[in-house]
């Protein structure tokens, strides 16, 4: 297991040599750095602390500094774990970089949902409405809470609520482009999140690593003007927060 941690861009598309457009997302991920590594000895079971992204010292605690002294690094705003980790392939105070996946590879990124607030169950579960006319006085409600003998809601029953902003994993995502100059890693498709969101990158579960033949790999190699431009506006944005 792999990954690297890093922030969503937004969307763009790249074409292949044959006239094929494929949709990418565009993730900005920087040098991540191991600040912590756990072995199944000493506390059970195997994994790496990956560090991102550089703060002001003055926003980080005493026991935030310490911990990331250790590494040899500045104070960090993310700290994530990935668990089932090949230990020994690790040093802490290392690099990890976005080259550590290669294009053809399968990916799952985990990511939060976009957060819509307060919604009612048509929105929110898909739930059909009521008739609107002819005297009805039923349209956008919940309907039947369940049966008359337990005379209380059962856990679990869908109603409004908060909807959104839930940790959300997508799975088995083709790598389409890796750029190490520009710490920029480009998957094919959407990925959840808005713009600016964290996203962890991780190596597939369920889909093996699939060598593609050269003239699958043949995609022009556009200059990513616009997104690298973003990059710089959320650098900015970050580093005055």
């Amino acid at each position: 297991m792999k990954g690297i941690l890093g922030r969503k861009v937004g969307m763009t598309q790249v074409f292949t040599k044959s006239g094929e457009l494929i949709p990418v997302t565009v993730i900005q991920a920087e040098p991540n750095i191991v600040s912590q590594i756990k072995t199944k000895e000493k506390d059970g079971y195997n994994a790496i602390q990956l560090a991102f992204e550089n703060k002001r010292e003055k926003l980080s605690k005493k026991a935030e500094r310490i911990h990331l002294q250790k590494a040899k690094t500045t104070p960090k705003r993310f700290l994530r774990e990935i668990k089932d980790v090949d230990v020994t392939k690790y040093q802490v105070g290392e690099e990890v970089k976005v080259d550590i996946f290669s294009v053809g590879e399968y990916v799952d990124v985990v990511g939060t949902s976009k957060g819509k607030g307060f919604q009612g169950v048509i929105k929110r579960y898909n739930f059909s409405r009521g008739p609107e006319t002819h005297g009805s006085r039923f349209h956008r409600r919940v309907g039947s809470l369940g049966s008359m003998r337990a005379k209380r809601v059962f856990k679990g029953k869908k109603l409004p609520g908060q909807m959104g902003r839930e940790t959300v994993t997508i799975q088995n995502l083709e790598v389409v482009m890796v750029d190490l100059q520009n710490n920029v890693i480009l998957i094919k498709g959407s990925i959840p999140g808005p713009r600016k969101s964290l996203v962890l990158i991780k190596q597939a579960l369920k889909k093996p690593f699939v060598k593609k033949s050269s003239e699958e790999l043949n995609i022009y190699e556009q200059p990513l003007i616009e997104e690298l431009k973003i990059i710089e506006e959320v650098k900015e944005e970050i580093s005055e927060s």
